[in-house]
Parts: structure tokens; C-alpha cells; sequence
């Protein structure tokens, strides 16, 4: 029979490709520790069938493994396999013990038998596995050794990368160290360029400062002189005055005796002629009274004789007079008084403060406050002033674009201010008035009406308030805007009411205006347009005030002047029509106007 002979080989001594130096070490030791508490080997035995089938019995055979504390007296050891003992001729001799073995051990001692029968098969099974421990212990060494030198030759590696980082670190930082001396050198040449600079724009401006005091007091010396010499003018232009005035009085009180003496001989010559005119007075008393109804009725009448050829006068008879009178204190002032050296600076003061007029409080308190200062100005005579006023205040259609949005609240910040300057110089309103009707004949009211082609002529555009556009007259449609913000502006100032602050032309005129322009001016397209620009600016604040009163007027233009205005067809704009209706339609007289409201108790307490 054949015995199976397997090697008996722990499965704990195979090295694992994963195992790490520390596991390695570990598993040396409990080799070790096991090779150490193992019982020694037993003696070989020479099996039966070595004998060649000799009756002589072989004697057993010996073998006593000696260690050594050093490790080259172990790898000696290792390496020899097996030591012959001393034959003994001993038939049939067993060993039951053995006693415990005197060699130093970690493990506790073990018995064993000497003298066991051992088969051939068991002693070559033991040879083998003596052979496979040694050739494992071997290899682990030998792995053992090549992961020593691995770990170090890892370990020399990683000295040296750190080496090579430590420099690459020193140099950085040398080329830091570099580049932030290079940097701070730039930082001190650039903040060295900027304080020359600042050094140098101070100097420039101490000297324009000292520059700006010289020319101060230069001006100051020169109006001082000037002052001097105004006086001096003033006192002789009083006296020459006071001496007009002595010679006016003799004058005046003989004329007065003349017209004493001359009254009384009228007085006689009017008792005489009393007699007559009482005879003739019964025969023409019916004549009278039969036409004094058709007299009645046209004690307002419309038609003014003109004093142009083919021009026909639609007005009322004391707007012509009130006109006459304002344009009479208008004319007194030279209208190129702008011209003089003396006034220009005035004119372009003036000028300036109101070109910078905006529709909001602080605007129009600092436009107002600087206009009253300059009229009150003794440097410039009161007259003069005035005249530059209203001229600038009223060219403020010219300056801005009357067709924008915006336009309808400058209208009512030009009323407030021109409320504020007039309630302190009372003076400058009758040149306000005076330039409103020069620019715009609807603002008296008044209309010129041409009666043939003949009298349409440049002349007549002129007078009606065209204006010439590089040397020729401007279109109709530029015409009827220019009216429409030229009433807005009007309408502006009179509805403009501040608590506390009197006004010299208000709603009452604004009243007066509206009546004697719907009795006096025909329904033509530029009347529509400026009636409808008053009513838009004015007439929430005439609702306010006269309630019933005006929505009589209203029926008026609902009833006769809309239908009169249709009835001229194609000549009229559409425009026009639409724009009263919608007016009366929407009922836009109950809206308060944008931007006519700007903090009257403000302006109030201020100018109180």
C-alpha cells in the first residue's frame, strides 16, 4: 500500500504581500518563540527494509541540536541539517520520558519520548518541514532585508526632498526678500513724486490766492472810486434838480393865475350859451330817447378806431388805456440800456440768477433773494433795474423750450419769484406788465385784425408779435407757441398767491383779464390757443376763489365762443376745438396744475 505524505505547513507562516515592516517583526518573533517551545526532534530510525533483510538489528541514530546566543552560531546551526550521534545496539528499547530538557527557553519545557518507533515516512515528512521552515525563515529575511534597505533608501529620499524644499524655500524667500526691496523703492519714488506734487500745486495755489487778494483789493480801491464819483454826481444832479424844481414852482403858480383868469371867462361865456341849449334841448329830448337803448348796448363796444390803415382794433377800451400807461413808464428806459458799459454788469447779474431759476423751493427762495437785492441796489438807478428785470424774466420763453413737459412748472416758479420780487420793489410790476403786452398782445387783451390782403404785410406780423428767424418771419405753428407759453407765464404770476404776501396784479386781475378777453376778442385759432393756456395755469385757482361766478364763464365759451369758433370751418385747427372741449369735459379746472404748489408757508415766513 501507498501512504499519502502531505507537508505539514501552517498557513500563518505564508508571507503576505501586504504585510508591513512592523507585521513582518511581529511574525518573526512568535516563530521564533514557537521554534524555541517545540520539543526537540527525535532520534531517527532506520526502517525495516534498510537492512537489507539481514536479521541484525541497525542501533538508533542520535541527533542533539545545539544553540548558540550569537546569530552567526544559529546561522551555522541552521544550516547543518542534521548531527550523527553515538550508535547504540538497543533492540526493542523504548524511552517513556524524557526528563525536562536544561536549555534557556522563553516557552515552558515539554516532554517527549527518546526512543519512539518513527516510521520512514513521518522522518522524511519532518526533514521536509525542518527544510520548508528554514527556506521561509530565509526568504522573510531576506524580504525583511531588501524592505530595510527600501526604507532607507525612502528614508534618505525624503531627507533629500526636504533638503531640496528647504533650499527652494530659502531662495523664495530671497526673491521675496528682493522684490519687497524693489517694491518699497518704488513705493518711496512714487509717494516722493506725489508729495512734490501736492508741494508744488500748493505753492501754485498760495500764489493764486495771493494773486486773487491783490486783484480784491484793486477792484475795491476802484469801487470806492467810483462810489465817490456817484456821490459826487448824485449831489450835483440833486441840486440841478432842486433848482428845475424852484423854477417849476414859479412857473406852475403862473400858470395857475393864467388859468384862473382864463376859467372865469369861460364861466361867463358858458352861462350864455345856457339859454340856448335849454330851447334847443325840448325839441331833440324824443330823438334821445328813442336811441339812447341802441347807445346802451354798445357802450362796450368792441371796435377801436386804429390809427394803421386796414387794421381793425378788437380791445377794451380801458385794457388800450391801462396799456398805453404801462407802455408810456416802459419807454422810459432806453431799451438798449444793456449796451451801456455802466449797466451791462447789472444786465448779466440779472441774467445770470434767473438763468439758474428750477422749479423747486430752495431755487426760487435763492433766485428771489438775489434778484431783490439787486434791484434795491443803489448802484444801479431803480428804473433801470426794473426794466432789466422784466426784460430777463419774461426772455425766459426764449431761453427755454417752451414745448418741453417741464415747462409748465418753471411757469409757476417764474410766478413766485416774480411775486416775491414785486412785493418788495412794487415798482417792477408795472415793467413786468408793460413787457408781457410788448411780447404778447393777448396778455392786455387785445387783437389786430387785418380787413384786406393789403394790410397783411410784414409790418402787420410784426405788430402782432412774429418774430424773425434768420431774417425771416417765423411759421404760425412757432407763432401760437410762443403766444401759449406767453399767457402761461401770464396766467403764472396772477394765480400765484403767497399767505401774508400782498399781490399787486392777483386773481381779481386775472378775473378782469378773462371777461374782457371773452367780450371783446373774436373766436379766431390764436385766441383758442391762449384762451386754453390761461385756463389750463389759472383756472383751478379761479374755481377756488369764485365757484359759480366762473363756471358761468365756462357755459359762455361752451355756448358762444366754441360754436363760433366751428363756424370758420376749415380756417380753424382742429387743435384748437379740442383742446376747450376737453377742458370742459374732463373738468380738468377741478385738478390742481403740477408744480403749482412749492411750500408757500416756507416762502412765507421767509419773506414775512
Amino acid at each position: 500500500a501507498y501512504a499519502r505524505l502531505e507537508l505539514r505547513c501552517p498557513r500563518a507562516l505564508d508571507p503576505r504581500p501586504s504585510w508591513t515592516l512592523g507585521d513582518v517583526l511581529t511574525e518573526l518573533d512568535a516563530l521564533e518563540a514557537t521554534r524555541r517551545a517545540a520539543p526537540p526532534t527525535p532520534l531517527k530510525q532506520q526502517p525495516e527494509w534498510a537492512g537489507g533483510g539481514s536479521a541484525r538489528k541497525k542501533a538508533f541514530v542520535m541527533r542533539i541540536e545545539e544553540e548558540d546566543d550569537t546569530e552567526e552560531e544559529d546561522d551555522n546551526e541552521d544550516a547543518r541539517a542534521l548531527v550523527t550521534g553515538a550508535r547504540f545496539s538497543c533492540n526493542d528499547l523504548e524511552c517513556s520520558s524524557f526528563e525536562e530538557s536544561g536549555d534557556e527557553l522563553d516557552s515552558c519545557s515539554t516532554s517527549y519520548h527518546l526512543m519512539e518507533k518513527r516510521s520512514l515516512e513521518k522522518s522524511i515528512l519532518l526533514e521536509l518541514e525542518r527544510d520548508h521552515y528554514l527556506k521561509i525563515q530565509e526568504e522573510v529575511r531576506s524580504k525583511l532585508s531588501s524592505l530595510e534597505v527600501c526604507h532607507q533608501n525612502e528614508i534618505q529620499r525624503t531627507i533629500t526632498s526636504f533638503a531640496r524644499l528647504q533650499k527652494y524655500a530659502e531662495s523664495r524667500k530671497e526673491i521675496d526678500r528682493r522684490l519687497d526691496v524693489q517694491f518699497q523703492r518704488k513705493i518711496a519714488e512714487v509717494l516722493d513724486k506725489h508729495l512734490s506734487m501736492v508741494q508744488r500745486d500748493h505753492e501754485q495755489k498760495s500764489q493764486i490766492v495771493e494773486r486773487r487778494i491783490r486783484d480784491d483789493a484793486a477792484v475795491e480801491e476802484a469801487k470806492r472810486r467810483e462810489q465817490s464819483m456817484k456821490e459826487e454826481k448824485i449831489k450835483q444832479e440833486r441840486a440841478r434838480q432842486e433848482a428845475e424844481a424852484r423854477q417849476k414852482a414859479t412857473a406852475k403858480l403862473a400858470a395857475d393865475a393864467q388859468k384862473a383868469a382864463y376859467e372865469a371867462a369861460q364861466k361867463e361865456a358858458v352861462e350864455k350859451e345856457a339859454a340856448k341849449s335849454r330851447a334847443e334841448a325840448v325839441s331833440t329830448s324824443s330823438q334821445i330817447s328813442q336811441n339812447s337803448v341802441a347807445h346802451a348796448t354798445m357802450a362796450t363796444s368792441t371796435e377801436i378806431k386804429s390809427e394803421l390803415p386796414g387794421i381793425k382794433i378788437y380791445a377794451d377800451r380801458s385794457a388800450l388805456e391801462a396799456e398805453s400807461r404801462r407802455r408810456a413808464l416802459h419807454d422810459q428806459v432806453p431799451s438798449n440800456i444793456y449796451l451801456s458799459k455802466e449797466y451791462s454788469r447789472y444786465d448779466r447779474q440779472i441774467g445770470k440768477s434767473i438763468s439758474k431759476l428750477m422749479p423747486t423751493t430752495d431755487s426760487v427762495k435763492a433766485r428771489a433773494s438775489e434778484l431783490i437785492k439787486a434791484l434795491d441796489g443803489q448802484d444801479c438807478p431803480r428804473p433801470i433795474a426794473c426794466r432789466l428785470f422784466a426784460d430777463k424774466m419774461i426772455s425766459i420763453v426764449k431761453s427755454r423750450n417752451p414745448t418741453d413737459k417741464t415747462f409748465g412748472k418753471l411757469a409757476f416758479a417764474c410766478g413766485y419769484v416774480m411775486l416775491l420780487v414785486t412785493n418788495q420793489v412794487p415798482d417792477a410790476m408795472g415793467y413786468l406788465l408793460a413787457e408781457f403786452n410788448k411780447v404778447c398782445m393777448y396778455t392786455v387783451p387785445k387783437h389786430l385784425h387785418a380787413l384786406n390782403a393789403q394790410a397783411r404785410n410784414t409790418d402787420y406780423f410784426r405788430l402782432i408779435g412774429y418774430q424773425e428767424e434768420d431774417g425771416k418771419l417765423q411759421s404760425t405753428e412757432k407763432y401760437l407757441v410762443n403766444v401759449v407759453a406767453y399767457v402761461k407765464l401770464y396766467a403764472a404770476m396772477i394765480q400765484t398767491e403767497i399767505k401774508g404776501v400782498r399781490h399787486p396784479h392777483g386773481l381779481a386781475e386775472g378775473w378782469k383779464w378773462l371777461a374782457m378777453f371773452l367780450n371783446t376778442l373774436p373766436a379766431i385759432p390764436a385766441t383758442a390757443f391762449a384762451l386754453h393756456a390761461f385756463l389750463k395755469v389759472a383756472g383751478f385757482s379761479l374755481h377756488k376763489k369764485y365757484g359759480s361766478q366762473f363756471m358761468k364763464i365756462l357755459d359762455v365759451i361752451s355756448r358762444h365762443f366754441i360754436p363760433a369758433l366751428k363756424a370758420q370751418g376749415s380756417k380753424v385747427q382742429p387743435e384748437a376745438i379740442n383742446n376747450l372741449q376737453n377742458y370742459l369735459n374732463d373738468k380738468i379746472y377741478l385738478e390742481e396744475p403740477e408744480g403749482q404748489y412749492l411750500a408757500q408757508q416756507l416762502l412765507s415766513k421767509m419773506f414775512l
